[in-house]
């Protein structure tokens, strides 16, 4: 394994962390997501699709490590990660709309474009 491929693996291996802890949050703690969500102002997202992201969420969590981890359909990795990229770029449009610091969305997204670019190419 090349230092790269590792670099790829620690990087899906935080993303996936970040984004099972912030799909579970949306799907088993709602109340507890939502009212952090309004203590700086009201949201207008409903109920069904904070469930849809944490889903979303989960799945792209998943979908970044078990493809190349059972050496099924590895290609997949590299949609997820773009996937986990699009949620990140929303939500990233979403915070700055409501005059939140994006940092976090922001790295995010870089982390998942990275894994994205380097699972479709030569360390794939």
């Amino acid at each position: 394994m090349g230092p790269m491929n590792l670099a790829l693996w620690i990087m899906q291996g935080i993303l996936a962390f970040v984004f099972v802890i912030a799909g579970g949050m949306k799907l088993l703690a709602y109340e507890k997501y939502r009212a952090m969500l309004e203590k700086s102002s009201p949201t207008s997202l409903s109920h069904a699709q904070i469930t849809f992201l944490g889903f979303a969420e989960l799945a792209g969590a998943a979908g970044i490590i078990l493809p190349m981890a059972f050496h099924v359909a590895p290609w997949l990795t590299a949609w997820a990660a773009a996937g986990l990229a699009i949620i990140m770029l929303s939500a990233t449009v979403y915070h700055i709309r409501r005059r939140e610091p994006p940092i976090m969305t922001s790295v995010l997204f870089l982390l998942a474009v990275f894994i994205a670019i380097g699972r479709s190419g030569r360390w794939a």
